[in-house]
């Protein structure tokens, strides 16, 4: 009996430790980072070993996976149980502190392929350790194979080729949620009905001179006593999206969604530039050299602030700008410093260590890209938040959200707040219209291709808020029409400019009230051919509210009913 319990836990914790370490071995880089997180002093303290982390790292993962193939094959008995059982022990104390102190979240005992919370991996450990324990007493009964010791030195041989490969270049399997084929922004999305985290209150209260703890689930206890403090506790994690902490910021400005809208895009990523590989830099700068020759649009990514970026582009000559990122985030994407990702339409379809650089294979059907002008970007991005801030506080309910709204915009508010508004917004709308007017006189339009998306919308809203929509109506139409412009913004443009002239609207995108001898009344301006109207939204782009009909429930509520109007009825109905 003794004899086959031994055999069992011999294959279950043989095949567990060769499984472990060739998971480890196949990204070392990635299990150093986390040996880094051990030894940072929020957790070990052992600061000191940090720089010898990726040593550590390949010496661990491949011992741990010896030791399964020298279990396995009999080899050296004794030395392999005390080996496993000192191990085991190491990793139940660590896994014990991470779980008890909450300190690192994920053991990485299985890298990125299994990801364990720390209680699972104390778990796992504690099971190993009862069959290590079997295999310590019990290894009279672990047989050798004939070819042990060689195939302990052919799998020793194996794993330092195999470690020494995945190191020069990438990842032979990528478990990580940024590999070749995925989408970032659809990684970054919650599904409707994912669980969320549920959390638990314990209120603390001063009640006839004694202290009284109330727990909830969220909901403000009703007491008859005097709030002291209440401490949150998560009793059960939500839904995590695969990818989070994703960003491309420059200045604190979010180029996301306009980055990842892009096809053909050469993103060189540096975890850290000042530790990046000269020879990958000088090996990725022509890369991105030819590729932006090819119309390739060529940005870099990296967790390094631009003080620190600055000479690095200098020296290496590194004409692009570089976007900020997670530092954390920035491992995951790729364990090569530096790297090269390309992306379409946010899908990453090439991923590659600066020693691949020349394997880059470039589109053949690449439309050349414009440059995106940085700092018209910016500028608009400021005149955006004026143009909508402004009407934010107006519309906020309270004064604390408009004290709010008006202090993350921007705008000191000296006087009681709506009528301070009423002073101010004229001011702003023209402001900002004088800057527009010489924004398009220097440039044209500003467009997609001029200031990148959302950008290419903030001059058509300060246009539509003016009174000069009748002078730039011909320059947006010719503008939506090459794309520089959203057709749908183009729809309610020309509806708005048809209604200030009293005319009947084409795409039934405003609405208006009229007096009435019944009161005040809501209603869709008057449209022009109202039977084909959702066909022509349809065609406009204007999806987000398919039907006029709809259109209307959104404008002034459920209760709303659309009725057909023509401008003579509804003069009538004002009389």
């Amino acid at each position: 009996m003794g004899k086959i319990l031994v055999s069992i836990a011999r294959i279950l914790v043989g095949l567990l430790f060769i499984i472990s370490g060739l998971i480890k071995l196949n990204d070392p880089v990635g299990f150093s980072f986390k040996l880094e997180e051990y030894f940072s002093p929020g957790v070990l303290n052992l600061d000191f070993l940090t720089p010898y982390a990726l040593v550590i790292a390949i010496v661990i993962v491949v011992f741990e996976t010896l030791l399964g193939v020298m279990l396995l094959l009999g080899f050296k008995p004794k030395f392999t149980t005390w080996s496993l059982l000192l191990m085991i022990f190491f990793f139940t104390f660590l896994t014990f502190y991470s779980a008890y102190y909450n300190k690192v979240t994920d053991c990485g005992c299985f890298g990125d392929a299994i990801k364990l919370t720390p209680w699972q991996s104390f778990s796992k450990d504690i099971v190993l350790l009862f069959f290590i324990l079997i295999l310590f007493f019990g290894r009279k009964h672990i047989s050798t194979v004939k070819f042990a010791k060689s195939g302990t030195f052919i799998a020793l041989a194996l794993c330092i080729i195999y470690v020494y490969y995945v190191y020069n270049h990438l990842p032979v399997i990528d478990f990580r949620p940024y590999k070749i084929g995925a989408n970032i922004m659809k990684g970054m999305q919650i599904p409707e009905n994912a669980p969320k985290s549920i959390y638990e209150y314990a209120w603390k209260f001063k009640v006839n001179g004694e202290e009284k703890v109330i727990t909830t689930n969220g909901d403000y206890p009703t007491v008859d006593g005097e709030f002291i403090d209440v401490k949150t506790t998560e009793i059960q994690k939500g839904y995590e999206p695969p990818i989070h902490d994703f960003t491309m910021e420059i200045d604190g400005e979010d180029h996301t969604e306009e980055i990842m809208d892009l096809n053909h895009v050469l993103v060189v990523v540096s975890r850290v530039i000042n530790e990046a590989d000269e020879k990958g830099l000088q090996a990725i700068k022509k890369v991105a050299e030819k590729a932006k020759e090819k119309g390739y649009r060529v940005i870099g990514l990296s967790a390094s602030n631009s003080e620190q970026i600055a000479p690095v582009k200098e020296k290496y000559g590194l004409d692009f700008d570089f976007y900020f990122c997670d530092l954390t985030t920035v491992k995951t994407i790729v364990r090569s410093n530096p790297a090269l990702l390309e992306l379409q339409k946010g899908t990453i379809t090439q991923k590659l260590h600066y020693n691949d650089a020349d394997e880059f294979v470039f589109s053949k059907d690449v439309v050349k890209q414009p440059e995106i002008n940085t700092a018209l970007k910016k500028q608009l991005d400021s005149i955006y938040r004026l143009d909508q801030g402004i009407r934010e506080i107006y519309y906020a309910k309270s004064k604390a959200k408009k004290d709010s709204i008006a202090k993350e915009v921007g705008i000191e508010v000296q006087e009681e707040v709506n009528d301070y508004m009423d002073k101010i917004w004229p001011v702003i709308d023209s402001t900002n219209m004088v800057a527009v007017d010489k924004i398009i006189d220097q440039y044209g339009y500003p467009g997609k291709s001029l200031v990148g998306e959302p950008t290419d919308k903030v001059a058509w809203y300060v246009i539509q808020h003016s009174p000069k929509i009748e002078e730039y109506l011909p320059m947006l139409r010719k503008e939506a029409e090459k794309g520089e412009l959203p057709k749908r913004l183009m729809a309610l443009m020309e509806d708005r400019y048809l209604m200030q002239q009293g005319k009947m609207q084409i795409y039934g995108t405003q609405g208006s009230y009229i007096n009435t001898a019944e009161g005040r009344m809501p209603i869709i301006w008057p449209i022009k051919d109202p039977e084909n109207v959702n066909t022509r939204r349809k065609e406009a782009g204007l999806d987000t509210t398919a039907t006029v009909e709809e259109y209307g429930k959104n404008l002034f509520g459920d209760d709303f009913e659309y009725e057909v109007l023509t401008l003579e009825e509804m003069k009538k109905m004002e009389e």
